[in-house]
């Protein structure tokens, strides 16, 4: 199998300002995935087990003259230490633009590939992710050792695994000011382990953490709503936030699911990412919370489809701790 490319500006930018660092919040390892059109960053995909992230780009977004091929379909995928791979990245980037860096000279350019290399005091090759940076006046190879390629079972398991999380909610409703929502975070992390979100239709986010000695909650209102809607009754406007909550549930117009306050508050990290929009919605059956970050194209307010970006949140069983 062989891969190589030469990373774009924007492309740059994206991983180094963005998306890896808030692939590093979320934890040590993530799955890297080449494919013919794609570039897609997966973490914790295969396990199940904490918060799973995707990011997919269409490889002209962040690649020049991208080559790829292997007898899997032209499909290539293996983990990586995020952190090492943002800080090759990070290094490379300063290199290449400390030396005058642009995409624009054909001969200064910051090319990644796959290699196999023997590392000192091992008698084995081992695969790494190869970064190489020349300018007119240095050249710098930084390697990131990865695992070994997954076999084709294993891409096959990866991709069945990313086409499952791609189901959107039926509901989604758009987040409040992220100011408001760390905050209230930051006032709950130390009272309990696991959080309440009841998501409407009508445009509502509610969030409550209860313990022994006390309940707090947050109710955001009058949110855009995308999917399934409902107009919610007049009446219910002078009912107290908890009242308007439970005639919701009883109606069926809100879904609610408890999650650990914990995954809550890291996945709020994911905005390093820079979204124009979050959403929030509840999978089927209650299955998980989803957060989807929307991003336009710049100078306008259409969808940039060529990068996306979404995170899903695994619900605690009913009386989890």
């Amino acid at each position: 199998m062989k891969f190589k490319a030469f990373l774009t500006d924007s492309g740059i930018s994206l991983l180094e300002k963005r998306f890896l660092p808030a692939l590093d919040k979320l934890g040590k390892l993530c799955h890297l995935y080449f494919t013919r059109d794609h570039f897609i960053l997966l973490h914790n995909l295969l396990s199940g087990d904490g918060i799973q992230a995707i990011a997919q780009f269409r490889t002209a977004v962040l690649f020049d003259d991208y080559r790829i091929s292997s007898q899997n379909d032209d499909r290539i995928a293996f983990s990586v230490d995020i952190s090492l791979l943002l800080r090759a990245v990070r290094s490379s980037a300063a290199v290449w633009t400390g030396d005058g860096g642009s995409t624009d000279s054909s001969d200064h350019r910051l090319q990644i590939k796959l290699v196999k290399k023997l590392p000192a005091n091992s008698t084995q090759p081992m695969p790494f992710l190869s970064f190489e940076t020349k300018g007119h006046r240095s050249a710098v190879i930084q390697d990131v050792p990865i695992s070994k390629p997954l076999s084709r079972s294993l891409v096959l398991e990866l991709q069945t695994a990313l086409d499952a999380a791609q189901s959107l909610p039926a509901t989604l409703v758009q987040a409040p000011d992220m100011n408001k929502l760390q905050g209230f975070v930051d006032r709950m992390r130390n009272l309990g382990d696991s959080l309440n979100v009841t998501i409407s239709k009508y445009g509502g986010i509610h969030l409550q953490i209860s313990t022994t000695l006390l309940t707090l909650g947050a109710e955001f209102q009058n949110l855009l709503v995308i999917g399934d809607r409902a107009h919610q009754a007049p009446n219910d406007q002078s009912l107290s936030a908890q009242a308007r909550l439970e005639s919701a549930l009883v109606k069926g117009d809100a879904q609610s699911v408890q999650v650990s306050v914990k995954h809550f508050a890291k996945s709020l990290h994911c905005h390093l990412v820079k979204p124009d929009c979050t959403f929030y919605g509840i999978g089927d059956l209650g299955s998980c919370l989803t957060v989807i970050f929307q991003f336009f194209v710049p100078g306008s307010r259409q969808t940039d489809k060529s990068i996306s970006f979404h995170c899903r949140l695994p619900v605690q069983n009913s009386g989890a701790d």
